[in-house]
């Protein structure tokens, strides 16, 4: 092989993350390749991956190259690229690089020595220069139908995968992170387009859309030699696109990579309101043709998820197999990443400057987890008001820091910021949990999240953990027909049934209890359905917003566990005060519970109100969970939430006044006009 070329070529793998599935697909596809097997620090998921693929899992990279592997795919993080690249180019292999090829550009460089010095081909995945449709606009822009290109733009909006718990992936890690992600795509398709790049000025910022993320919105405008590239990325902007638009002085592209078609603008000899309306009707009938026969085409299986790639790692192959250098040279991606590496190394000072400014002390009375909640924010306040030292846990550099609270930043998922939160820590009440999402966040936030909390009030020898539960935790259906909820009703026996925030707490109440059970001194408190603040009167429980009307479900009759947010703080204050430790469980509901149809006469913001009559909902239920089982979902209006949701039960505490002597201090009625009067 030191001539570059392979008559033989034997695939390796190293790193089984997700974009791992899609280079094994396309080698698969390869006639005259072989997978040898796959390697990963983490050897479990290496096995998982190797298991998916009928192939071999490696404890290392040189076993691989033992086993035959001549072609290294690097699927590391972008940390370790260069380090993997160069241990493959010594032991004799090629090397295909996920992007970016490294995080410096000096370890960039001493890739493409190494290859040079060993007669291998290295290269990276700059994927787009290969999806269909960026193959099939380039082809246009070379035969000049655009004329000459003097500026591209490109919007990409985005999401990462639901953080599950445990080590940050890196998104979490890094604060330029997703800049390096994606922000090298739209480099190499300016520098495509409008040649080298001379300049780049970026922006960054926080919306909040992706509490996970330091900064969620990155804009900016690149000087290219000849035009100008402009970019923004988005972790916001919803639905999701990915639409490069490109310019030039015969006409303009626009290129959408999701909805997987293209359409052009010509100029043409024709008077300009004419030549407005020829190209309006040809962007409206190109896509009305091509999104369904691409469509029909993914669903054959002949465009497959990730077609960039797999495109790219034919091209790849064969170009080792005829022994022709590589589509993208390592010097130019090397060049790329100074560019990334500029914009990246600012944006992470400048967090790293917002970060430094929260440090912990060593003790502290009191933690508040979920302290930018609606619940932990009150919390806060009112331990501020009364004078208390309170430290809270939130997830991102708060926007407005309040005097006088220490802040931790950090995940509830992860053990590490959790451990440094609860640290010194003499109460700890813990109000964080997920409010929305799938059956991953809510695992994450409320399952993993309050074994985080158990554990670090273990290791730090906690005074007291006054955990938030629900009363969703129990099981409704049982009380059925004008039962009673209360302390002793059993728990959800189907909670899978009722719903990813229902399953969530319920198992975080259990660890707590189990928790308690071992020693940990904690308190239990069940609010019913909290309003006020932050949180809204009108919700699911009362009725649900379609339009400009209200829709009730059932004849609006159904008494609804209101409890006003003040009164919920009032209880955590008496736990904290009474020194509750032995795994008390109390709910927290008002003695006055009105129906649904009372909550919308009280309610300042008066709308039309449609009942559904009770038997229509359930037919519409069961309907509705065929259709969606198929689909392999859960229907989020099956029979049995159904049936939990509408139980025409009451609500009570047994022990909220003998043990907290808490009885509701502003009550339903004074609640809902404090609401309605803002």
């Amino acid at each position: 092989m030191s001539d570059g070329r392979a008559s033989a070529l034997r695939a390796g793998i190293v790193g089984a993350g997700m974009i791992s599935e899609h280079h094994i697909g396309a080698i698969e596809a390869l006639p005259g390749v072989e997978l040898v097997g796959v390697f990963d620090s983490d050897r479990a998921r290496a096995e998982a991956r190797a298991a998916e693929a009928s192939t071999a899992a490696f404890p290392s990279l040189a076993a691989l190259v033992d086993a035959g592997a001549n072609v290294i795919h690097v699927l590391t993080p972008p940390a370790s690229h260069a380090e993997v690249a160069l241990e493959a180019l010594d032991a004799g292999a090629h090397v295909l690089i996920e992007k970016p090829i490294a995080e410096s550009s000096e370890d960039a460089r001493r890739i493409g020595r190494r290859a040079d010095e060993k007669r291998l081909v290295a290269t990276v995945s700059h994927s787009l220069l290969y999806d269909p449709q960026m193959l099939a606009a380039l082809e246009q822009v070379r035969s000049g139908a655009l004329g000459e290109v003097v500026g591209v733009d490109i919007f990409r909006s985005s999401d990462y995968p639901p953080y599950e718990g445990g080590p940050l992936p890196p998104h979490m890690r890094q604060a330029a992170y997703p800049w390096r992600d994606l922000g090298v795509h739209c480099l190499y398709l300016f520098q495509e387009l409008l040649g080298p790049i001379g300049d780049v000025d970026a922006r960054w910022r926080s919306l909040g859309g992706a509490p996970d993320l330091a900064f969620d919105e990155w804009r900016g405008m690149v000087q290219c030699e000849r035009g100008f590239g402009h970019f923004q990325l988005s972790w916001n902007g919803k639905p999701p696109e990915s639409q490069v638009v490109i310019h030039g002085t015969a006409g303009s592209m626009r290129v959408d990579l999701f909805a997987m078609y293209r359409v052009r603008r010509r100029a043409t000899p024709l008077p300009k309101a004419a030549e407005r309306v020829a190209n309006a009707y040809s962007e409206s009938v190109r896509p009305l043709v091509e999104v369904p026969v691409n469509a029909w085409r993914f669903v054959r299986h002949e465009i497959q998820p990730y077609q960039g790639v797999r495109n790219l790692i034919a091209d790849f192959y064969a170009r080792l197999a005829e022994g022709s250098p590589s589509r993208v040279a390592v010097e130019d991606a090397a060049v790329l990443v100074e560019w990334i590496e500029g914009v990246a190394t600012v944006a992470e000072s400048e967090h790293e400057a917002e970060v430094s400014r929260f440090v912990a002390s060593p003790r502290t009375e009191i933690l508040v987890t979920g302290a930018s909640g609606a619940v932990g924010s009150a919390v806060v306040e009112r331990l501020l008001g009364e004078g208390r030292a309170v430290r809270a846990l939130v997830r991102r550099v708060p926007e407005r820091p309040i005097d006088g609270v220490e802040y931790v930043l950090g995940n509830l998922g992860d053990p590490d910021a959790v451990a440094r939160a609860v640290a010194g820590a003499e109460v700890v009440v813990h109000a964080g949990a997920a409010k929305a999402g799938g059956w991953v966040e809510h695992r994450c936030a409320t399952v993993v999240g309050t074994r985080n909390v158990i554990e670090a009030c273990r290791r730090s020898k906690v005074r007291q953990l006054v955990h938030i539960s629900s009363l969703s935790v129990l099981n409704w259906a049982a009380a059925a027909g004008g039962g009673t909820i209360d302390e002793s009703t059993p728990l959800e026996p189907r909670a899978e049934e009722r719903g990813a925030y229902t399953r969530a707490k319920l198992e975080a109440e259990l660890s707590v209890a189990a928790a308690s059970a071992d020693g940990l001194p904690c308190v239990i408190l069940r609010p019913g359905v909290i309003f006020g603040g932050s949180l809204p009167l009108i919700t699911a429980a009362i009725a649900r917003r379609v339009g400009k009307r209200l829709v009730v479900l059932g004849s609006g009759q159904l008494r609804v566990p209101l409890v006003y947010i003040d009164d919920v703080v009032d209880a955590v204050m008496a736990a904290i005060e009474r020194g509750l430790v032995a795994g008390e469980v109390i709910q927290l509901v008002d003695d006055e519970q009105l129906t649904q149809s009372e909550v919308l006469g009280m309610a300042a913001d008066q709308v039309p109100v449609t009942r559904v009559p009770r038997g229509a909902v359930f037919a519409l239920g069961r309907l509705s969970e065929y259709p969606l089982g198929l689909l392999g979902r859960q229907s989020p209006v099956s029979a049995y939430r159904l049936h939990s949701a509408l139980a025409d039960a009451r609500f009570e505490s047994e022990r909220a006044e003998p043990l907290l002597g808490w009885r509701p201090r502003v009550g339903v009625r004074e609640g809902i006009q404090r609401v309605g009067t803002g």
